[in-house]
């Protein structure tokens, strides 16, 4: 693979699984050293083994903002910069169930991990891409924040407010040499996906027009360019990866 991101620095949350691995990995393949962030210690330290290296694997509860802060400060002693932030962490918290029976303590819980977490990150890298002139960061949404989905309420509206806070960003920093975007995917198939009955994830890609899942190869190309140099006029953007589902 062709090393676009040679001697660029990457921080990426939610490493450890999923799309954050998916993310860390293409990152890796195009020549980025990358700072994997997670809460479970264990499986991001195996993820940096595995990966090229220039990857350090970092503990850490994205609730906490002073750990945040410590963090980044940490990666920036490491690697000298941060030119990219992917800000992948995220939890559903409980679904399946109406807005009045959720649980308060469950919903703020989701607001913690999925919009305050990627605000601490952001809030402490920015500085240090400022002082550049240079900088990309992703916040990782979902088709729920732009339709909302019935029985989550927590997830919904929280990645609603990643995508509103990534407006916000865009505009604030249009100036600086700094993007700010977000991508929106409907379902990717990862390993929890390929355990679901088929008739769960048919219920799901019934919503989307090409009748499939994405898959996590598609979701870290788009990821990769949009943190890459080349993606340098645009900003306060949400991406599409919907399979046509959500074309806003």
């Amino acid at each position: 693979m062709e090393n676009k991101l040679i001697n660029q620095v990457a921080m990426v949350t939610g490493a450890a699984s999923g799309l954050g691995t998916a993310i860390a990995k293409r990152l890796s393949d195009e020549g980025a050293r990358v700072a994997l962030c997670d809460k479970n210690q264990g499986a991001v330290t195996m993820l940096a083994d595995e990966l090229k290296a220039g990857c350090r694997p970092y503990t850490v509860d994205l609730t906490d903002e002073v750990a945040v802060g410590k963090t980044i400060e940490q990666i920036m002693n490491d690697f000298g910069r941060i030119d990219m932030l992917v800000n992948s962490a995220g939890i559903t918290g409980e679904t399946n169930i109406k807005s009045h029976e959720v649980n308060t303590e469950n919903l703020r819980m989701v607001f913690d991990v999925n919009f305050m977490g990627s605000f601490f990150t952001s809030k402490y890298v920015l500085p240090a891409m400022l002082k550049k002139n240079y900088g990309r960061i992703l916040h990782i949404a979902s088709i729920a924040g732009k339709e909302g989905n019935a029985g989550m309420i927590a997830y919904s509206a929280s990645k609603a407010a990643v995508i509103a806070m990534t407006k916000v960003q865009g505009k604030e920093y249009a100036e600086t040499g700094i993007t700010v975007n977000a991508l929106a995917p409907a379902v990717i198939r990862t390993a929890l996906v390929d355990v679901m009955p088929e008739e769960q994830v048919r219920y799901m890609t019934d919503k989307i027009p090409m009748k499939r899942c994405g898959t996590l190869e598609e979701f870290a190309g788009m990821a990769a360019f949009i943190v890459s140099d080349e993606n340098s006029f645009t900003t306060g953007f949400t991406f599409d990866l919907s399979g046509g589902r959500a074309t806003y």
